[in-house]
């Protein structure tokens, strides 16, 4: 479905070739090349996704990054020329939902957008309820997880990642493999961002963190749960 989207860009000329390829997408569009009138922007409410560039004339697109993220629990794709693994991992432990390097296809960023958006509001529909003895519930109609009755604050990615690893309790699952079904397509670095998401939701997941999402050396992570947990 498409969505609105705020395209934080100081480069006009790029700013416009983002706003023409998301439009023709079905998108609603609104731009700007100012971090503190985007923040004014996500404050008003009704953006349901952010494209920014982290290297703006006013303030620092991290600061952005967090409005977005802390604030307003708005998903946000990254558009930068800091290409950088480092970079990139800094950008996604701070809460980005994807990390795009200019220069790109605009194609590509489009459908990156997509993705995050599909993700964003709950996936496919299916409507399963996940649940591990009653302690961990995974409710895919309401896009929900609960731990111990307490609801989890999970960015989009790291919901896809959990409700990749419930799907089947206990099976491996390749670094690989995650990236793939969590966003759809493989990008360089893959491996370290996925173990700083799973870092980012064993943390949320609290002093059982590590037995919920294991570690399986040399081969990537399973749901160290069962159902009857």
């Amino acid at each position: 479905m498409p969505g609105t989207v705020l395209v934080v860009e100081d480069d006009r000329e790029l700013r416009e070739l983002v706003r023409r390829y998301l439009q023709r997408a079905g998108h609603l569009v609104h731009t700007t090349g100012s971090g503190a009138e985007a923040v004014g922007l996500l404050a008003g409410g009704g953006v349901d996704l952010v494209v920014l560039d982290l290297g703006l004339p006013d303030i620092d697109g991290h600061d952005v990054l967090a409005v977005a993220r802390t604030d307003r629990d708005v998903p946000v794709v990254i558009l930068t020329a800091r290409s950088g693994v480092e970079d990139r991992i800094d950008g996604l432990r701070r809460g980005a939902d994807d990390y795009v390097t200019k220069p790109f296809s605009p194609t590509e960023l489009v459908l990156r957008v997509e993705a995050v958006l599909h993700r964003a509001r709950g996936g496919n529909g299916a409507g399963e309820v996940v649940t591990f003895g009653g302690r961990l519930r995974v409710d895919e109609a309401r896009h929900e997880v609960r731990l111990d009755g307490a609801v989890l604050d999970l960015t989009p990615t790291e919901w896809g990642l959990l409700t990749a690893l419930a799907t089947t309790p206990g099976r491996v699952y390749s670094r690989y493999e995650l990236i793939n079904q969590v966003r759809g397509y493989e990008f360089a670095g893959y491996e370290r961002t996925v173990d700083s998401h799973v870092k980012n939701l064993r943390r949320k997941l609290g002093p059982d963190g590590a037995r919920i999402v294991e570690t399986v050396l040399g081969v990537g992570y399973r749901l160290g749960w069962s159902r009857d947990q």
